[in-house]
């Protein structure tokens, strides 16, 4: 198969999965989601002699540092509005829950959220897009044994996070019984 035959197969085998790679991580509209995963494939094309046999753990690592290039911009470009004034963009989407809205395993983001940024992308490429060990360590652009750490040191805090959760929640009940 020549190279632009692996490229297109790629595309049309993946180009789903690297979309919702991106939504999941960019809280931005879908015209800006779609921008990355265009760059992505841009750089794909680019560099389509160098397509693994099984592109898609590669395609998340590139998605991973367009989306970092995007971040970063997205960040310059609000800190620009809000040197400049008051404008609706600077502040971001900002939207609070009502008090007694409860969503099904709002628990598990919570404590996922207090995990470092690393914790979470381990987790969420092996949960989320269900890579194994060996497709994480490419994704990451490290080793099998440094990946698999990685991994086990993630779950481990999350498991901490969550444990923690349940020990607030439970000294919380247990305290609103007694009065």
């Amino acid at each position: 198969m020549s190279t632009d035959d692996a490229f297109a197969e790629a595309y049309r085998a993946h180009y789903w999965a690297v979309s919702r790679f991106v939504a999941r991580r960019l809280d931005a509209p879908a015209h800006e989601v779609e921008e990355v995963v265009a760059e992505v494939f841009s750089i794909a094309w680019r560099r389509r002699t160098e397509l693994p046999d099984t592109p898609l753990p590669w395609l998340y690592g590139v998605a991973r540092n367009c989306l970092a290039n995007t971040v970063r911009g997205l960040g310059r470009y609000r800190r620009l509005l809000h040197r400049l004034g008051n404008h609706e963009a600077a502040h971001g989407r900002q939207t609070v829950d009502s008090p007694d809205t409860e969503r099904p395993g709002s628990w598990v983001h919570e404590a996922l959220a207090r995990l470092s940024a690393a914790d979470q992308e381990v987790l969420r490429l092996t949960t989320w897009e269900e890579l194994t060990v060996e497709e994480l360590a490419v994704a990451l652009g490290c080793g099998r044994s440094a990946a698999a750490m990685r991994l086990h040191r993630a779950r481990r805090r999350l498991r901490a996070e969550i444990d923690r959760t349940r020990t607030t929640v439970s000294v919380r009940a247990g305290g609103d019984a007694h009065e």
